[in-house]
């Protein structure tokens, strides 16, 4: 099968669904690719790079002959027009504020493929285009900002006097607001950051930011904040209202899918602000933004002195990059679709990725597809009534199903029925005194060799079990009140300690006593293995933030 990268209609899109790197490995895959001409220029890919990496440049008129066309917007109607019935469009659609265009894919018997509706599920992230240019753009904002700022971001003591940090505030901590906490952190800010979904307060603080709760409590099952009530904006508006008083910059990235962004910051808010204070709403659009005085695509000064940015293109400020990464997007789309490598598109309707992007398919519609739960609330304990009550409400909620809806529905509840009795009988069998010995004899065991060994070793050893047991005690509380994020960095800081110890059982591995011997062997064979493993997952992590040769 041929794809086909057009170049983008809109005279301001500066990306490109392509790359030459990204080409490449569709070549890779069996597919041919045709690039129209100058389709690059503006992300600096000339036609020349993509000649060289196996694709053929070619006029517009022939792009949309492909069988299958990628691009980053929808196409006009005078280009789909141009598609042949049967082909595939692969875009960003927003399928559900445009009906029309579904209908009219349909109606032309081709297939779409809305790629800005990719479920957000972990097999899917390295596909997810939302994430991909939100993370550029948290990345602009803080530059944006930076640069209407006019101070420095880090503090500074010199001869001349003391600047103190500049104060950042994010709103929202998705992808975006991760993006701008890391760079804002990494020119020297004093970072805080603000989401109505509790969960994410560990994020915001591995990355040395202070997370500030409000009292409006989210949990999200489709990876996206949900519309709050009226009475919960003025409680959520009253808290940032409070910190972007006390902040120089504030950086707001909430967005509803498919609904108008919400207001977080009011007139009044912006009002009590410092004159020179920075404000930029990266949910700016045509309807409206995070700010109440945002002004699409527009940067000005209020009357109080605060500048407020409302670009909508901040990814589109950095092209190559951008480009690569939406580029990336869709190649691993195709690599999750192209399973045999063979150069044609499956499109397996029963995989959640490619159900949740289809829109149309052999003239039908296809949107919305079925919903995906990609997370859920930790359940609490309930009673034995409220769990029948519970039962009760899913199977009268499974016979309003379809037939096959309501038929997987009861073979699931059968399944649960004939292993519920397994499960209690298992529970009573482990509670009987066999069942407790059998889990607890090695550890028995153990405890009994520690104290034959502490009986059999020397007096002057007796002073050194004290201390290891102390150790032990003073280690685990201490491990375990350490925050998850830092586990892999606190990994490679025992290392040193685990060297200490190889030292030591080397310089008794040689000991007379064939006791002592075989101890100071095991320690050091053990202490290798956590230095070596530790050294491993270290440059595991380390790998993460290195960009691929595939990639």
């Amino acid at each position: 099968m041929r794809i086909g990268i057009p170049k983008e209609q809109d005279g301001g899109q500066t990306l490109v669904a392509g790359t030459p790197d990204t080409v490449k490995k569709l070549i890779g895959l069996g597919y041919d690719v045709a690039v129209e001409t100058g389709a690059g220029e503006a992300a600096s890919f000339p036609d020349a790079d993509y000649t060289a990496a196996g694709a053929s440049v070619v006029d517009g008129g022939d792009i949309w002959s492909c069988d299958i066309v990628t691009c980053l917007d929808t196409p006009s109607a005078e280009n789909i027009a141009l598609m042949r019935r049967g082909s595939t469009l692969i875009a960003r659609m927003n399928p559900a504020a445009n009906p029309a265009l579904v209908q009219l894919l349909a109606e032309r018997g081709i297939t779409g493929l809305a790629i800005d509706v990719i479920p957000r599920i972990s097999r899917a992230q390295s596909m997810d285009v939302r994430s991909s240019m939100a993370n550029v753009g948290g990345y602009r904002a803080v530059i944006e900002a930076a640069s209407a700022f006019g101070r420095l971001f880090t503090g500074q003591v010199t001869a001349a006097g003391k600047m103190p940090p500049a104060r950042v505030y994010i709103i929202g901590v998705g992808v975006a607001g991760l993006a701008a906490i890391g760079t804002a952190k990494s020119m020297g800010a004093i970072v805080s950051a603000t989401d109505v979904r509790a969960d994410v307060a560990d994020q915001v603080r591995s990355l040395d930011a202070e997370f500030v709760a409000i009292p409006v409590v989210q949990q999200s099952d489709d990876g996206y904040a949900k519309a709050m009530t009226s009475d919960q904006e003025k409680l959520a508006q009253q808290v940032y209202a409070e910190q972007a008083k006390h902040s120089d910059i504030v950086i707001t990235t909430a967005q509803i899918p498919g609904k108008k962004p919400p207001v977080l910051l009011t007139a009044s808010a912006v009002a009590a602000m410092k004159p020179g204070s920075v404000i930029v709403d990266m949910s700016a659009g045509a309807n409206g933004g995070n700010c109440e005085l945002t002004r699409a695509d527009e940067c000005f000064r209020t009357e109080n002195g605060v500048t407020i940015i409302g670009f909508t293109d901040l990814a589109r400020r950095l092209p190559g990059q951008s480009s690569q990464l939406y580029g990336q997007n869709i190649m691993n789309f195709f690599k999750l679709a192209t399973p045999e490598k063979n150069g044609q598109l499956t499109l397996d309707e029963n995989d959640d990725v490619i159900r949740g992007v289809t829109v149309a398919l052999d003239g039908a519609v296809m949107w919305p597809p079925p919903a995906v739960k990609v997370s859920a609330a930790p359940s609490s304990t309930a009673s034995p009534a409220s769990s029948a009550e519970v039962r009760k409400t899913s199977e009268a909620n499974a016979d309003a199903k379809s037939a096959n809806a309501a038929h997987a529905a009861q073979t699931d509840a059968a399944s649960a029925r004939s292993e519920s009795p397994k499960k209690n009988a298992a529970d009573s069998h482990a509670s009987t005194p066999a069942s407790a010995f059998k889990r607890w004899w090695w550890k028995i065991a153990l405890s009994v060799a520690g104290l034959a060994l502490v009986f059999a070793a020397p007096e002057e050893l007796a002073g050194h079990f004290f201390v290891f047991e102390l150790a032990c005690v003073a280690g685990f509380y201490v491990i375990t009140n350490v925050t998850h994020a830092l586990h892999t960095p606190l990994m490679s800081v025992t290392n040193a300690i685990s060297g200490i110890i190889v030292i030591g059982a080397l310089l008794q591995i040689g000991s007379s006593n064939p006791v002592v011997a075989g101890i100071a062997f095991v320690a050091a064979l053990l202490a290798s293995i956590n230095i070596f493993g530790g050294f491993l997952v270290t440059r595991r992590m380390l790998g993460m933030f290195q960009r691929s040769s595939e990639e």
